[in-house]
């Protein structure tokens, strides 16, 4: 259908007045689209002037253009008026009370648990280690057999585990595996700590979970000796406790190292005169040794021309005795009156 210039006229009249009348912005938006969209009043006359006889198409075509050019500037002298207008009310309309004094924020803050690992990973960082993961489902060769503990080793009773799939996996029951699978990948030196959860069905008290929290840590390369394993542990030990805290590193065993370490501070709840919590003045914070060889050759690294130590601890254990709390659920409970404390 074609239309003549005064078709054009009578459109423009009609939008015209309802741009004059146009109460807010989305009535204007919606008169636009009606004018100027793509299936818009004047953008169909437009399209329209080729159907014209060659006399009339050329004054038909200039006027629709020039009414285009009108409603659109139409449409933007009324949004400016609508807008002084609301600005002009807004006192009235959209005020806001400066005197009053909002509530207090409550901000969260990270748990105790994810502070000491940054804390460990901070300190560990200083000495040039580097953090590795693992997965948390494990096969029994990652978990015992590669770490030195075959099926009938009494060792496994201590360490009693959740299996799934008929026996051929289990949850792991530390975090040693990322040793053994970091060893089969990287070629010494090596530098790392290995943290994550860890599941041993345990009964659950104020010292033992079912689900708890690990680091290990991880070095091999050439000449490395009992000494720098001690020197390690001590520099850890007074870094996170600080220097005012007893060490104790004495003999233990542990299959996957020989000779085997264990290391206790002095209880600082106590002060290593004995309580509930230590019994004897002492906690334990890690065990550790030099890396067995037929661990490092499970790990495809020569012991012949390679050495190493391993150590291992309890993060849960290590914010108890950070923090001096006697009660290892605490961590796992999410009672804000215990958590806002750190």
């Amino acid at each position: 259908m074609s239309v003549n210039v005064g078709d054009l006229d009578a459109i423009a009249a009609e939008i015209r007045q309802r741009i004059s009348v146009a109460a807010d912005q989305l009535a204007l938006e919606q008169l636009r689209i009606e004018a100027l969209g793509k299936k818009g009043r004047l953008t169909a006359a437009l399209r329209s002037v080729g159907a014209l006889p060659p006399e009339q198409r050329a004054a038909a075509g200039a006027r629709a253009n020039a009414l285009k050019t009108e409603v659109e500037t139409l449409l933007t002298e009324r949004a400016r008026q609508l807008q002084t207008a609301r600005l002009e009310t807004l006192g009235d309309r959209e005020w806001v009370d400066v005197s009053v004094v909002p509530g207090a924020v409550r901000r969260g803050h990270l748990h105790p648990l994810t502070l000491v690992l940054r804390e460990v990973k901070a300190i560990f960082s200083r000495l040039g280690y580097e953090v590795a993961l693992g997965p948390q489902l494990e096969d029994e060769f990652h978990n015992f057999e590669a770490l030195n503990i075959p099926a009938e080793h009494p060792a496994r009773d201590t360490m009693d585990s959740f299996y799934v799939e008929g026996q051929r996996w289990l949850l792991r029951t530390h975090t040693s595996p990322v040793q053994i699978r970091y060893m089969q990948s990287h070629k010494p030196p090596i530098r790392i700590i290995a943290p994550g959860a860890v599941y041993r069905r345990d009964a659950t008290d104020p010292s033992h979970g079912s689900q708890f929290y690990q680091f290990e840590g991880l070095v091999v390369d050439h000449d490395i000796r009992l000494s720098d394993l001690k020197g390690t542990i001590e520099y850890f030990a007074r870094s996170l406790f600080g220097a005012d805290r007893r060490i104790r590193i004495a003999g233990d065993h542990f299959p996957f190292t020989e000779p085997s370490i264990g290391a206790a501070v002095s209880c600082g709840l106590c002060g290593g005169k004995g309580c509930r919590s230590c019994k004897a003045g002492w906690l334990e914070i890690l065990g550790a040794g030099m890396v067995h060889p037929q661990v490092l050759r499970n790990g495809g690294i020569d012991p012949a021309h390679y050495s190493g130590f391993a150590f291992g601890a309890g993060l849960d254990r290590l914010a108890m005795l950070r923090y001096n709390v006697s009660d290892l659920r605490l961590f796992l409970e999410n009672d804000v009156r215990f958590l806002r404390q750190f």
